[in-house]
């Protein structure tokens, strides 16, 4: 893949994950004033918007090990929003169709984010 190929898809999953922080403070809003709802959204915001933030940290890496690292943390912030949103839906604090999209970009995200770090890590 070209460098100016590599900028544009870096580009447009910075943008990806911006929106996925938007998308999740958006419903955070219409979650219910219970105070179940409101803790545990207030993880979600926590963890969502740190995929994006981290992401964007990534991008600015000084080293292939602080890019790994970053790279991590999104992993991880990723899959604990996944977390947050399943205990949502199984707790029937939310209906599944509320949420299906954030749940389906979440997961995806996970996914790209972690074959990239799998490719980072086993480059030499």
């Amino acid at each position: 893949m070209e460098t100016t190929e590599k900028i544009a898809l870096t580009e447009l999953f910075k943008k990806r994950t911006k929106k996925f922080v938007v998308d999740n403070i958006k419903f955070f809003r219409t979650l219910p004033k219970t105070e179940e709802a409101k803790i545990i959204g207030r993880q979600l915001l926590r963890s969502s918007s740190s995929v994006g933030a981290n992401y964007r940290a990534a991008c600015r890496a000084r080293s292939k090990a602080e890019f790994h690292s970053k790279l991590s943390t999104v992993v991880e912030e990723s899959d604990e929003s996944v977390f947050w949103m399943e205990i949502l839906l199984e707790a029937e604090i939310i209906k599944p169709a509320e949420i299906n999209y954030l749940l389906t970009e979440a997961n995806e995200i996970l996914k790209i984010v972690s074959a990239s770090r799998k490719t980072v890590s086993t480059k030499k």
